[in-house]
C-alpha cells in the first residue's frame, strides 16, 4: 500500500510515524513535507502544485491520499481527487467551508440547532464596534488565518487593536469578521472520523492556546495539548455526541453535503452544556502530536478503507493512557518569528519520548535549526496525567535553541 501526506507541519509529521507504525506497514509519501519528514517519508519530486500533486500520485500508482493542511481542502485538493478517481481522505470544498467560512459554519450550527455562543457578522470596524455590547468579547476573521485570526479582547484597546489588523493592516486579507459571545468554562477538543453519514469518535484532547503560563499572553496556534480516553467522563461524553457530533453529521447528510475526512469539534464546557467554537476539516495541532502516539494497529489501513465510505473501528484502538505534548516555539512569536537559531538536544530527548517538527530545517551543517514560530513539540505518555506531565518535561528539558518559548504548566493547569 502506499499513501501520501499532504502538509508540512508538526501535525503532518506526526500523521506521517502514525501511518509509518501502521501493522499494514505501508509505504509513505510526503508534499510538500520537510527536512524532519523526509526522514520518514519519500519527496514527491518535481511537484511544485495540486496539477503536479494529482499526476505524481497517478504514476507512483498511491492508493491514498490524506489532507493535513487545511488550505489545500479549500484549494479543491479532494475535489480534483474525486475528478481523477484518487482516493483522499479529506472533504471536499463545500464539506471543508465549515472551518474555511466562520460565517457559514456559525449558519450551519443555527440551521440544524447545534449549541454555539450568539454572534453577529460585520464588514466593517465601525460596524463591529456596534455590535460589540460588551467584554471580554471575542473576534473572529471569517476565513482561514492558520489558528491567528481569533482574538478574546478584555477591552476596547484589545479590540480595537485587533480591528486595526483585520479591516486597516488586512493581515489576513478581505473578508469578514465575527463578533461573538465570550463562552466561558473548560475547552475539550474532540475529533471524528465522518464518512458520509457515519462517524466514529476519537480519543479526546484540550489543548492550551496562549503563549504563557497561567493562560497569559497573546493567543497562539497552540502552545501544547494533553490527550487521554479518560479526558472527559462518559456521561459527559455522551452528551456530546448526541448534542453536538450526531446533529453536525446529520446536518451534513440534510444539506447535500457529502463528507469524507477528519472532523474537528473545538468545545467549551459551559455552565449549560456543552457549546461548539469552531469545526476544523483536518486534524487539530498540537493536539494531533498528543494523540496520535496512543494509537495502536492499523490506521493507514483504516483511512484507505474510510476513504471508500466505509468506517471500521476494528482497525485501531487508543491506548488507555495520557499523553503530553509540550511546543517550543522561537523568539518573537506569535507576533513574528526568527530562523536561523541551531536546535541542541534533539538526540538526547528521554526513551519513548518523541519529537515532532513544525517549523525547523536543516542548516549547511546539516543540523536542525528554527524556521518558523511554532518550532517542534516534544511528547511522552504515562499511565496517569501526572506521570505523563512529568516525562514529557523531563525528555524535553534536553531541546534547547536560542530564544526558546515554552510554557510550563501544559497538562497541569485546569486539573487542580
Amino acid at each position: 500500500m502506499k499513501v501520501i501526506v499532504v502538509g508540512k507541519g508538526g501535525r503532518e509529521h506526526a500523521i506521517v510515524r502514525a501511518l509509518k507504525d501502521s501493522s499494514s506497514a505501508p509505504e509513505v509519501y510526503a508534499w510538500p513535507g520537510s527536512d524532519a519528514i523526509f526522514e520518514l517519508a519519500t519527496r514527491a519530486e518535481g511537484v511544485s502544485g495540486v496539477p503536479d500533486l494529482l499526476n505524481f500520485i497517478t504514476q507512483e500508482g498511491i492508493h491514498l491520499c490524506v489532507a493535513g493542511e487545511e488550505s489545500y481542502l479549500m484549494k479543491g485538493l479532494a475535489d480534483a481527487c474525486e475528478a481523477m478517481g484518487i482516493s483522499c481522505w479529506g472533504p471536499k470544498v463545500a464539506g471543508a467551508l465549515l472551518e474555511g467560512s466562520k460565517e457559514y459554519a456559525k449558519e450551519f450550527m443555527t440551521r440544524h440547532g447545534i449549541p454555539t455562543g450568539h454572534y453577529e457578522s460585520v464588514n466593517s470596524a465601525e460596524e463591529a464596534r456596534e455590535a460589540i455590547q460588551s467584554y471580554p468579547c471575542v473576534l473572529k476573521f471569517d476565513g482561514l488565518a492558520a489558528g491567528k485570526g481569533v482574538a478574546v479582547c478584555a477591552d476596547a484597546a484589545a479590540s480595537d487593536a485587533f480591528l486595526d489588523e483585520v479591516f486597516a493592516s488586512k493581515r489576513f486579507g478581505d473578508g469578514k469578521l465575527l463578533v461573538e459571545e465570550f463562552l466561558e468554562g473548560p475547552e475539550v477538543s474532540i475529533f471524528c472520523m465522518v464518512a458520509d453519514g457515519g462517524y466514529q469518535i476519537l480519543c479526546p484532547a484540550r489543548d492550551y492556546k496562549r503563549l504563557e503560563d497561567g493562560d497569559g499572553g497573546p493567543n497562539t496556534g497552540g502552545m501544547g495539548a494533553v490527550a487521554s480516553p479518560q479526558l472527559i467522563e462518559a456521561e459527559l461524553r455522551h452528551r456530546i455526541e448526541k448534542e453536538i457530533v450526531c446533529p453536525t453529521v446529520e446536518g451534513l447528510q440534510k444539506d447535500g453535503t457529502p463528507y469524507r475526512g477528519f472532523l474537528y469539534f473545538g468545545l467549551m464546557l459551559t455552565e449549560t452544556g456543552p457549546k461548539v467554537i469552531e469545526y476544523n476539516c483536518r486534524f487539530g495541532d498540537p493536539e494531533c502530536q498528543a494523540v496520535m502516539p496512543l494509537i495502536q494497529g492499523d490506521l493507514a489501513g483504516y483511512l484507505l478503507k474510510a476513504a471508500s465510505g466505509v468506517l471500521d473501528p476494528s482497525y485501531f484502538s487508543f491506548e488507555d493512557r495520557w499523553s503530553v505534548c509540550l511546543v517550543l516555539a522561537s523568539a518573537g512569536y506569535p507576533a513574528s518569528s526568527r530562523s536561523g537559531d541551531v536546535i541542541r538536544g534533539l538526540n538526547e530527548v528521554g526513551d519513548g519520548a518523541r519529537v515532532y517538527h513544525a517549523g525547523t530545517r536543516k542548516g549547511e551543517s546539516g543540523e536542525f535549526e528554527t524556521h518558523g514560530g511554532r518550532v517542534l513539540a516534544v511528547v511522552a505518555q504515562g499511565d496517569s496525567r501526572e506521570e505523563a506531565v512529568e516525562r514529557a518535561y523531563e525528555s524535553g528539558k534536553s531541546v534547547t535553541f536560542d530564544g526558546a518559548q515554552r510554557r510550563g504548566d501544559i497538562g497541569r493547569l485546569h486539573f487542580s
